[in-house]
């Protein structure tokens, strides 16, 4: 196994949720090209250096620490959600580093790392590694927007003095991600580790329905077009018909509403909505893509409303590389004999993009209670430990 030192790993984990640290516990807000975020980057890069690594930005600002040659790739993303916790992929960018940097002291292979920008959506879906990957044209990524409006292009200028080319895939020999779990299973059944088996699909897109803003007091009911009510009918009819097509794994989320003019007096006219599905299997997304529009068709039809979409965002369901997971399983017998499991993800991780590009495996540790994109999100550090060591055996196995 690669030395690791957990000390040191520990102190670093802290000092980056240091970094845009807010709410309670140990709450994070560090969303992707905010002054926290590129602060974060900014001293990832430092340590990077320190380690002996060349630290690179890309146009996107995906952060690389390049080690001489061909090598195994590390890592995952340092923004967090609007309101996040502070290992939700934070703890996968510094166990890489420690990995590289202490397989570099001790002559080990040679190990790259890597934060991969805005994996938490603000601007679409893993967008810094779906662009690396070649999953998101850059021209067609610049046109995004967050829900404020603020196009990708305008954002990604924060690392217009930094950024480099993009970094070629061909030095990576393939991806290895550490990631909490972000669910219940490992911390409900007591064990200490999941190796990834496979990651599921995922679908987002934006719905808009536009009715007629009009008085709340002087509006029939029976004469209104109110953007509220059509899209609860939407939401109570989906449900209802998913029933005969999902499976108990299936997710979907409606997870950001704007409503417009958004007063108490005003019938609303205007409702733009989030629409995202997960599944494991292809033609299950493709079937609810299809039940999703011709209800919101249906609902606005009947309404007098008008119907546009945003962009179809998502990625297909990836499994896991066999060699990798292989080296990753017998890391996990040996830090933790007996107590691991193999598991699926049903989170979306940066590893989906970059299996495009090379073979990738995922390596999971508990979430104390199931709780992530929260500021209560927390593992034991004996459990992070133990995550770590399983990356190094499998790294030395490389």
């Amino acid at each position: 196994m690669i030395p690791v030192n957990a000390d040191r790993f520990l102190a670093d984990l802290h000092h980056l949720r240091s970094i845009g640290a807010a709410g309670v516990g140990k709450g994070v807000v560090r969303p992707a090209y905010t002054e926290a975020d590129i602060e974060a980057r900014k001293w990832l890069a430092e340590q990077m250096r320190a380690a002996g690594l060349t630290p690179h930005f890309d146009p996107v600002g995906n952060l690389f620490g390049l080690t001489e040659g061909p090598s195994l790739l590390m890592g995952s993303h340092s923004d967090s959600q609007p309101e996040g916790g502070w290992l939700d992929g934070a703890l996968g960018v510094i166990a890489a580093l420690e990995v590289a940097r202490a397989s570099r002291e001790a002559g080990g292979p040679p190990i790259s790392v890597v934060s991969f920008e805005d994996e938490e959506g603000r601007f679409g879906v893993t967008t810094g590694s779906a662009i690396w990957s070649g999953n998101l044209a850059l021209d067609k990524a610049d046109t995004l927007s967050d829900h404020g409006g603020l196009t990708f292009a305008e954002a990604r200028t924060a690392f217009a003095d930094l950024a480099g080319d993009f970094v070629d895939p061909s030095r990576f020999t393939g991806f290895v991600e550490m990631h909490i779990e972000q669910g219940p299973t490992l911390d409900t059944s007591g064990e200490q580790i999941g190796v990834v088996t496979d990651i599921v699909g995922i679908r987002d897109m934006r719905i808009t329905m536009e009715g007629q803003q009009n008085h709340a007091g002087t509006t029939p009911i029976h004469l209104r077009k109110d953007a509220f009510q059509a899209l609860s009918a939407f939401s109570t009819a989906i449900n209802d018909r998913f029933r005969n097509v999902v499976t108990p794994s299936t997710v979907w989320t409606i997870g950001h509403v704007s409503l417009h003019p958004n007063a108490s007096s005003i019938v609303p006219g205007k409702v733009t909505f989030s629409m995202q599905w997960r599944d494991g299997e292809i033609d299950r997304l493709g079937r609810m893509e299809q039940i999703i529009r011709d209800t919101a068709e249906e609902i606005a039809k009947a309404r007098g409303m008008t119907l546009s979409y945003g962009p179809m965002l998502g990625l297909d369901p990836v499994k896991m590389d066999e060699t990798l997971r292989a080296a990753l399983s017998k890391g996990a017998e040996t830090v933790a004999p007996g107590n691991w499991r193999n598991m699926p993800s049903g989170a979306l991780h940066d590893a989906t993009n970059v299996s495009k590009l090379m073979p990738v495996a995922m390596l999971f540790v508990p979430s104390i209670n199931g709780i992530s994109h929260d500021f209560a999100e927390d593992t034991a550090e004996v459990d992070l430990v133990a995550g770590l060591k399983v990356l190094a055996h499998a790294a030395a196995q490389q």
